[in-house]
This record gives structure tokens, C-alpha cells and sequence, in this order.
């Protein structure tokens, strides 16, 4: 059945179907639902990246503080609460670092050699201005099991950052 408006033929069966509509909500959502993992594994990559970035950023500057301010810096590391602190003599310095959602801090490199000891998990580290820098890793993970250990280099004292391989 055809009619006229305005000058124009308009068909009656002109318009989606059902079925037709059917089809194409049907292939979003499959197309939505292969894409979502990897967005979310794209994402918290960049996460890990950004802390492990940031954990970089922490341990030099509590390093390049202890040598320019001739102060010494107390570093403490809190695995259970995924963050980072450092103290000085100074009042009123201290600076805190806690990391993202899904990245959490899988262990504090060297083990400890007491592992008993009663201090709830928490790393402590003094850097004394001229002394030695200690040789400290923090193993970093997120939710898909991507790892990076953030190390402070003895010699230099500038942080590099290791990718470990999957298991």
C-alpha cells in the first residue's frame, strides 16, 4: 500500500522490524561483552604503570631529601594498607603515598631476615644523609597478576623499575 504526501510515495511497510531490531541490539552486546576484559585489563595496566611511576617519584625524593637537606628520612612501607610514608626531624614533614584501587603491594624486597618480629607487616628504612643507600625493592601487582618491582639502586640511589614475567 502506497500513498502520497507532500509530493512523495511513503511505502506502509517502510520501518524496522522487530526481529531486525533484535539483531542488532543482540550483536552490541556481543561486541561489548568481548570488549569489556580487555578494557579493563587495558586500564588497570595503566594503573600499575602510573603507581609504579609514582613509587619511583616517592623514593626519590625521600632520597634527594635526605642528601640536600642533610636530614635524616625515615621510610616506611605498609602493605596491608597499600601506602607509603616518610618522616623527618623537620615539624610538620611527612608525605604519604597510597596506591590506587586494584594495585596492592605484594612484598617488600629483601625478605626480612626475622620474620617474626611483631611489626604488622610494616618495612621501616632510615636514609641518613652520606650514608648508604639501602638496597630496597617493593613488588607491585594488580588485579590480572601483571607484577613490577620498583627498586632503589645502592649505587646510584635512583629507583628503576623491573617488569616480572608472568608465571
Amino acid at each position: 500500500m502506497a500513498f502520497k504526501i507532500n509530493g512523495f510515495t511513503h511505502s506502509a511497510s517502510a520501518g524496522v522490524t522487530l526481529m531486525e531490531m533484535l539483531v542488532v541490539v543482540m550483536i552490541i552486546a556481543l561486541l561489548a561483552g568481548i570488549s569489556v576484559p580487555t578494557v579493563s585489563a587495558g586500564i588497570d595496566s595503566v594503573r600499575l604503570r602510573s603507581a609504579t611511576d609514582s613509587i619511583s617519584a616517592f623514593l626519590n625524593a625521600a632520597e634527594v631529601r635526605a642528601e640536600r637537606r642533610q636530614e635524616p628520612i625515615e621510610l616506611i612501607v605498609s602493605p596491608k594498607e597499600n601506602a607509603f610514608a616518610l618522616y623527618s626531624n623537620e615539624p610538620g614533614f611527612n608525605r604519604e603515598l597510597k596506591l590506587p584501587d586494584g594495585i596492592s603491594i605484594e612484598q617488600v624486597l629483601p625478605p626480612e631476615s626475622n620474620p617474626d618480629s611483631n611489626n604488622d607487616g610494616l618495612r621501616r628504612l632510615v636514609l641518613l644523609p652520606g650514608g648508604a643507600i639501602p638496597s630496597i625493592g617493593v613488588q607491585v601487582a594488580n588485579r590480572h597478576g601483571s607484577r613490577r618491582i620498583v627498586h632503589l639502586d645502592p649505587m646510584t640511589g635512583y629507583p628503576r623499575v623491573d617488569v616480572v614475567a608472568s608465571q
